[in-house]
């Protein structure tokens, strides 16, 4: 059974994620809480930034390491719309992040496609009562560029 938790904090991704969407940039938002207090939040802003390190868990991350003044996240969740990619998982890894929860998964580009071992170690859990809402960002923009 889902934690009502989980839902409340993938949903403030999700309004992340459209923010980007609204930058013409990649709609992937992420929030990560502590002690169920949000300490960092972001989306997509590769385009805005010129930089392809930007994505989403990689802005929250570093929003959450200065927030807490540490590199580790321990005890941290993330909660992120699309499954990381490899590059994502790894600063997952890094950080210590104690348990991430996405939306849907990344069939193309997902860390479990490439390097599922990365976040060995690190509870993972989907939502799948919210995958279509979390797909559909993705889908829908894509489809709109072509």
């Amino acid at each position: 059974m889902e934690d009502p938790h989980d839902r409340h904090f993938l949903k403030l991704a999700i309004g992340e994620a459209r923010k980007g969407l609204n930058k013409d940039e990649v709609p992937i938002g992420a929030v990560i809480v502590a002690n169920s207090i949000v300490i960092a939040r972001a989306h997509n802003l590769t385009e805005t930034l010129k930089d392809a390190t930007a994505h989403a868990e990689m802005l929250a991350i570093t929003s959450a390491e200065s927030y807490l003044g540490s590199r580790y996240l321990n005890g941290c969740t993330l909660y992120v719309t699309v499954e990381p990619c490899p590059m994502c998982a790894g600063a997952i890894h890094w950080s210590q992040i104690e348990r991430v929860v996405f939306g849907c998964s990344d069939p193309k580009r997902g860390y479990s496609l490439f390097s599922p071992d990365l976040l060995q170690g690190t509870v993972v859990t989907t939502l799948p009562s919210m995958e279509e809402e979390c797909s559909s960002l993705i889908v829908n923009f894509f489809k709109d560029k072509r």
